[in-house]
């Protein structure tokens, strides 16, 4: 098959995967709202009755519906990824449209193998529903016709560096996601007014602790990001640091989420003062993605927009 047909198959397994992300996202939903019911109608039982435990929250058919959707949009997903690698004949994250599809894909495995170690189902739908908006911003705003790299991107690192940044985001988001739904639900039972959907998640422990575990496993691989890009610019460029605007953001990204770590370990900062830090470092991802990328000019400035 010649690339330009590789490319249309790539955009109709993309197109394909959104679908079904979709149906899963509602069936995500579905189930949640199974949970809000059933926590809910645990808060209005007797004094007596058992309350169900919040570390382990009640799964409906909806739940298990929406994983093996899930498994299958991600399926389909990594076809469009491999078949655009074909249509390029190289590794498929080259530009922006290529990340944000490549990295989508990273964010649903990291999100589905998770689920083998914890029982994550319950956040499918804010997993899902972001994956869904990324991929909606790949095919409309990001989307870049099939090309070959700059010279200055063919290397090695290209596979290296890029890789092992794509898998640290995504670690990055799931936290991110843990980290939001923590500071949400405790400053809603700081307040005893909090929202039913809230009430209806696991208790503050065990998302906190989700949220620095993957955390903790992303830091060395961005720390890892940071330095091969360095190697990386050096044999490119010549020197190892030049105050690129990319360098400098991957830079401040690594120290704010340093400063969590730190926080998270230090008795002098609560749990949810160094969780607001974790936001901070993945606003600084967003940033660097979506504006640094885009608007500022630079020795990275390989969007294909």
């Amino acid at each position: 098959m010649t690339p330009r047909v590789l490319e249309s198959y790539s955009t109709l397994s993309l197109y394909s995967a959104i679908a079904v992300f979709t149906v899963a996202m509602v069936a995500f939903a579905t189930g949640l709202a199974w949970r809000v019911r059933t926590a809910s109608a645990s808060a209005t039982a007797t004094d007596a009755a058992v309350a169900p435990r919040q570390d382990r929250p009640a799964r409906s058919a909806a739940d298990g519906i929406a994983y093996s959707l899930t498994w299958l949009a991600a399926a389909i997903l990594a076809a469009a990824v491999l078949l655009r690698a074909l249509a390029v004949m190289r590794v498929p994250w080259g530009n922006m449209f290529e990340f944000t599809t490549t990295g989508s894909l990273a964010v649903v495995l990291t999100f589905l193998v998770a689920n083998l170690r914890w029982d994550l189902r319950w956040s499918g739908v804010f997993v899902v529903g972001p994956v869904l908006l990324a991929l909606g911003m790949a095919v409309t705003v990001y989307y870049t016709a099939a090309s070959q790299l700059l010279p200055s991107l063919r290397s090695y690192w290209l596979v290296i560096h890029v890789s092992v940044a794509i898998l640290s985001v995504a670690l990055f988001s799931l936290g991110a996601v843990m980290s939001l739904l923590f500071v949400l639900k405790s400053r809603s039972t700081r307040r005893s007014t909090g929202s039913r959907i809230l009430a209806a998640l696991p208790d503050t422990t065990t998302l906190e602790g989700t949220a620095y575990a993957l955390h903790i496993v992303a830091f060395p691989l961005w720390t890892f990001t940071l330095v091969a890009g360095a190697i990386w610019a050096e044999q490119a460029w010549g020197a190892y640091w030049q105050w690129d605007p990319k360098e400098v953001w991957t830079f401040v990204i690594w120290v704010v989420y340093a400063a969590y770590l730190h926080a998270r370990a230090t008795s002098g900062w609560s749990r949810e003062a160094s969780a607001l830090l974790a936001l901070a470092g993945y606003v600084s991802i967003l940033v660097n993605y979506m504006v640094v990328n885009v608007y500022f000019v630079g020795m990275h400035s390989y969007s294909g927009m």
